[in-house]
């Protein structure tokens, strides 16, 4: 007799429908699992002979064949135990119930307990989409698959309670999303906390505004890592939809600790990570910390110590806002749209340009530290800002500074006039608008113009640079209230392009 039961699965953020077929016929014993299954897969028939046994089913004592279709894509992970049981239950009549309309989804254990998965949200999107009406999903998994409109989420502990289900026995009460959960305020480090760097906290607030990427320069405990750590709080607040294609990405990742994510991820890898740790990669490849940031901070605390060719691997996500990697079984596009938040001392003891402390390095060695950034990836950093050391009296001071409340309503209401300026292009911050766009919307005033046209010809500016100057005056605008690009705007912005000349173009 041949049965079938319905899965999902997933090979990158695209999901896709799986249907497992069991034929169960009179013959020499044995259990062939095919489809293109790896061997996580392969185990599978184990977990399942086992569960048969354990849960007081009958095993059949005869040849069993079960395909995954669609056969020529690869299938991995043990997320099919559920669906290939539930398939050899049919096959061999005992479980007579229609489950058509139904998806599942779970590992299971040799006493037949269900254990969670990776890429459930994913995979609930797909089965909704689909037509699909139920879901069975393991208990830690019935979070995020609740949050999808249009099906029924059944979070299932057992293959017990799955099998009293369809069974019309004992029904399984079905997981629901709290919109309160959603809305509940998180807590994240304040800008309160950090004595003075003023200098440095405007610069953060324009990026926080306009989306834009920045690098902090200065020495050793002057707060560049504090301050980055308090960039979390004052980014306007994720919409659904940001939430949903973040939460996706962690599923898909296996790093999901809450049914979705309400506040925008904050990544800071050790410097001696990977170039595909960063990246993302495996046979089948998995989001690497770039996209685990998406619609975050990725913060990179000693820049020149990450490995040349990993910082080299951030210049493609930084320009397109996503990361393709392309492999054997065919390649991926993960989103990486990031806030890129870089720290780092200007020399390697640290104290290039302190004026309270003297500088050990030998000028070479200097220029060699600071050979580890190259110009391109530099180029792609908005921002530019020196972190100097704080004095004893702004440390000492008891005199409370601006919380991230108060800055966060200057972003939001920044930003918001950037979702407007943008509204039918797709488009929600400066930092994402292309050449043309900023160029078509962003109105400068004519002696903003020839301020842009002296420092272009001063610094050297290339023309990525030339683009940036102008998104970041023209957040700076929105900060100001104001509809055009003024003068203020533009040599603000064309001072935070000068940090690189100080260190990077120094003479020797």
């Amino acid at each position: 007799m041949i049965a079938n039961s319905f899965s999902m699965a997933y090979f990158g953020m695209e999901s896709y429908r799986v249907e497992i077929e069991a034929d169960v016929t009179q013959g020499m014993p044995g259990f062939d699992l095919v489809g293109l299954p790896d061997t996580a897969v392969k185990e599978s028939r184990n977990r399942v002979r086992s569960a048969f046994k354990s849960c007081g089913f009958e095993f059949p004592v005869a040849h069993i064949t079960m395909n995954l279709a669609p056969a020529d894509l690869k299938k991995e992970g043990p997320m099919y135990d559920l669906p290939l049981f539930i398939a050899l239950l049919k096959a061999t009549s005992q479980l007579t119930s229609n489950t058509d309309d139904c998806v599942f989804i779970g590992e299971l254990s040799l006493s037949g307990n269900i254990r969670s998965v990776k890429g459930v949200l994913p995979m609930t999107i797909k089965a909704q989409q689909d037509g699909f009406k139920r879901i069975f999903v393991p208990e830690e998994n019935a979070g995020e698959a609740s949050v999808v409109k249009g099906i029924k989420v059944y979070p299932v502990k057992d293959v017990y309670s799955v099998v009293d289900h369809l069974r019309g026995n004992e029904q399984i009460p079905q997981a629901f999303f709290s919109d309160e959960d959603y809305k509940k305020p998180l807590t994240v480090p304040d800008f309160s906390d950090v004595k003075g760097q003023e200098q440095a906290k405007r610069a953060l607030e324009i990026a926080a505004s306009g989306g834009h990427n920045i690098i902090l320069v200065g020495p050793p405990g002057s707060g560049k890592s504090m301050l980055a750590k308090r960039l979390p709080g004052i980014l306007p607040d994720m919409t659904f939809d940001e939430s949903i294609e973040t939460t996706k990405i962690h599923s898909i990742a296996g790093t999901l600790r809450e049914p979705l994510i309400r506040t925008r991820p904050f990544r800071s890898p050790h410097h001696t990570i990977s170039a595909n740790g960063l990246s993302g990669g495996g046979a089948v490849p998995k989001p690497g910390e770039i996209s685990l940031a998406h619609n975050g901070v990725l913060f990179l605390d000693e820049l020149p110590e990450f490995s040349r060719t990993s910082l080299e691997i951030l210049r493609q996500p930084l320009e397109d806002g996503s990361v393709n990697i392309s492999r054997v079984y065919g390649s991926v596009n993960y989103p990486s749209n990031f806030i890129l938040v870089a720290a780092m001392n200007p020399c390697p003891c640290g104290n290039f340009g302190n004026p309270n402390k003297k500088c050990t390095c030998s000028p070479m060695a200097v220029a060699k530290y600071l050979s580890k950034i190259s110009s391109p990836l530099l180029d792609r950093i908005d921002i530019h800002v020196e972190v100097p050391p704080v004095d004893y009296e702004k440390l000492s001071s008891k005199e409370k500074a601006e919380s991230s409340a108060e800055v966060k309503k200057r972003v939001n209401s920044a930003r918001q006039k950037q979702v407007e300026r943008y509204k039918d292009t797709g488009v929600t911050c400066n930092a994402d608008a292309d050449a043309a766009l900023i160029k078509e919307r962003a109105v400068i005033a004519p002696a903003a113009e020839i301020l842009l046209a002296k420092a272009f010809d001063k610094f050297g500016f290339s023309a990525r640079a030339y683009d940036r100057v102008i998104k970041v005056a023209r957040t700076i605008a929105d900060l100001d209230g104001s509809d055009r690009i003024e003068t203020r705007h533009m040599a603000e912005a064309v001072q935070y392009r000068s940090l690189d000349r100080k260190y990077w173009q120094r003479e020797l």
